[in-house]
């Protein structure tokens, strides 16, 4: 099977009270695409970098099984930039600089190779884009999308447009919220999932995620940390093991997708544990049956 993502790459600078790294690689795409091959080994990346980003990254990314085929390189721009600082909660963060470089004029146009890929991960760009590669596709099996606040307060009707045409859509509690119009996470995600998603999932950032389908309702917990060096990547890591596996398994049974947000739930835990992606980089597949385990006792009573 194969996997389709489409994102963002951008190079970050991250401040935390654990430290700073600068132009760091970052970006959706990015975090999705690493997460998931520890998965599944046919994933498909479309983005759009500038001049400065580095070939060494791009040599990563095809040492992972990631086709970068699908990645354009402008010559005469360079790639989204991104400078965040985070509070000491780690929950909330000030963007001091967004610059969108090469990313301002993204709007790929899909390979027929790429087209007929059998799972599809949009992670978090302009609904107008969204929507527009989804008609370019032939018939995938899973269409998953991401969003924020920007896109859902910005442009309603065009995101409401893009969810009756997608499975899956991935967003946090305050999304959902604005979403639906209720404070309610119960009835917000009836009122989402009407629009067109036959599964939703809500992520609470240190309070874990949701998962709803017509016939469950399932939460996972956030794994315990003692230290969070940088939660930039969480939630992408997240999409990237939830679709991995079920890239891997081609099963979206409700007990399947339970197991997708455990694993959704060991990458998320494993990126936050360095800046950047030095977190899931180099991971070895023991370490993520360990984390998966580890899971297994939090949640059995």
């Amino acid at each position: 099977m194969s996997l389709l993502v489409i994102g963002s790459l951008a190079l970050d600078t991250i401040e935390t009270p654990h430290g700073k790294r600068e132009y760091t690689l970052g970006g959706s795409a990015t975090f999705i695409s690493v997460s998931a091959s520890y998965f599944t080994k046919d994933i498909r990346l479309v983005g759009v970098v500038g001049y400065d980003f580095p070939q060494s990254e791009i040599e990563f990314f095809n040492s992972r099984n990631i086709d970068t085929s699908g990645l354009e390189i402008l010559k005469d721009k360079k790639t989204f930039h991104w400078h965040g600082v985070y509070h000491k909660d780690m929950n909330t963060r000030d963007s001091i600089t967004t610059e969108l470089n090469a990313f301002e004029t993204f709007n790929p146009e899909i390979t027929d190779k790429f087209r007929s890929s059998d799972y599809v991960c949009l992670g978090n760009v302009d609904p107008i884009i969204q929507k527009r590669v989804i008609k370019q596709l032939k018939n995938p099996e899973l269409v998953m999308i991401d969003t924020m606040n920007f896109w859902i307060e910005g442009k309603p009707a065009e995101v409401k447009e893009t969810l009756s045409l997608v499975d899956v859509i991935m967003i946090n509690d305050s999304e959902a919220r604005l979403i639906s119009g209720e404070y309610n996470l119960i009835y917000s995600a009836k009122k989402i999932m009407e629009l067109g998603p036959k599964i939703l999932i809500i992520k609470k950032g240190e309070h874990g995620a949701l998962l709803f389908t017509e016939n469950t309702t399932f939460t996972v917990p956030a794994y315990p940390l003692e230290k969070v060096y940088d939660p930039t990547g969480a939630g992408d890591s997240f999409a990237g093991g939830f679709m991995g596996w079920i890239d891997k398994t081609k099963d979206i049974s409700d007990s399947n997708l339970k197991t997708a947000m455990v694993y959704g739930s060991v990458m998320a835990s494993l990126a936050v544990q360095e800046f950047s992606l030095e977190g899931i980089k180099n991971l070895e597949n023991t370490t993520i049956k360990k984390r998966f385990e580890d899971f297994r006792y939090l949640t059995n009573f």
